[in-house]
């Protein structure tokens, strides 16, 4: 599988880099924790993912480029997730969204192929779901119109469990949702089949750019890859606004207090970075043991790695 991910780069001339393991910054994702170290009593973190340090490059390069290294959280234990995994990111200039799902569904599909790097190639089919269709579909409500009351409703209405504690504010709305889309959403996929999942809410834009959608309403250009209901990978139209994304960051990082969670530290090299100029340019995260996992057909993570934390 490696060697036919850096084949299928070398081909298309995008550029293997590596940036570093350890920072000083940390993640503001309200749903992700950095792991904490020291260095000469002063703290480091493992990256959750080598994002802001690809965009440092992209900035004062701008050229295509792509990384396969390790990534570690500080998150559940369990049949698809380990604290450190192997996390494969690419960055393309001048692509869209949709361009990059394009060349992410081909990679994909290579890896895929019967015989792998002997080239019998195998036709697999993508769906392509907005979010918006997926939340009309499957739960009934508007995504983007929607309330935390009409959330509360449509878990009752399709007699969800309801976890204990979950809040009933408007602060609490990325709550609800992500809540529904893994129980009514999620289930619906094709089992041993992708889906990409595209144009998310605006208030879950993270690093993507905002913009408006067929029926008016402002999205997040952001998109993610399912195999049945694992989550593969998670791309963005880059948001290439400095002062935009450091507002961002300091409302993650409200959100981590609210959620009784330490503020993370914020990157402001790559504030920095994208200040200088970061180029148009599109960008994608996947996980390769679970793409394996998906390759081989195999149900826990532990099958795919070759020591996983119990044995690490």
């Amino acid at each position: 599988m490696l060697k036919d991910i850096r084949a299928f780069f070398d081909e298309k001339n995008i550029i293997e880099v590596e940036t570093p393991l350890l920072s000083h910054a940390s993640t503001t994702d309200p749903h992700l924790d950095s792991l904490q170290s020291k260095f000469r009593d002063a703290p480091c973190f493992l990256n959750t993912s080598p994002e802001y340090a690809m965009k440092r490059l992209l900035a004062s390069w701008g050229e295509p480029i792509f990384q396969i290294c390790k990534a570690f959280r500080d998150d559940e234990l369990g049949v698809n997730h380990n604290p450190e995994f192997t996390l494969l990111e690419w960055y393309r200039p001048g692509y869209d969204m949709t361009q990059l799902m394009a060349e992410l569904a081909e990679l994909v599909s290579i890896l895929c192929s019967v015989g792998g790097s002997a080239g019998v190639s195998k036709k697999l089919d993508f769906e392509m779901l907005s979010y918006q269709q997926a939340f009309e579909d499957y739960v009934g409500i508007n995504p983007h119109l929607t309330t935390v009351s009409e959330c509360h409703q449509a878990a009752l209405a399709h007699g969800i469990e309801i976890p204990r504690g979950m809040g009933v504010g408007d602060d609490d709305l990325n709550d609800w949702m992500d809540w529904l889309l893994t129980q009514l959403v999620l289930p619906q996929f094709q089992e041993n089949s992708f889906t990409f999942l595209y144009d998310y809410p605006a208030a879950q834009c993270s690093l993507a750019k905002i913009a408006t959608n067929e029926q008016q309403f402002l999205v997040a250009k952001r998109f993610e890859l399912f195999f049945g209901e694992i989550e593969l990978a998670n791309g963005f139209h880059e948001l290439t606004d400095a002062q935009e994304q450091l507002q961002r960051f300091k409302l993650e990082n409200q959100a981590r207090q609210r959620d009784g969670k330490k503020c993370g530290t914020i990157d402001t090299r790559l504030i920095a970075a994208l200040d200088y100029g970061l180029p148009e340019c599109s960008g994608v995260a996947m996980g390769l043991d679970r793409l394996l996992m998906a390759l081989t057909e195999t149900k826990h993570i532990e099958r795919v790695i070759s020591f996983s934390w119990q044995n690490a």
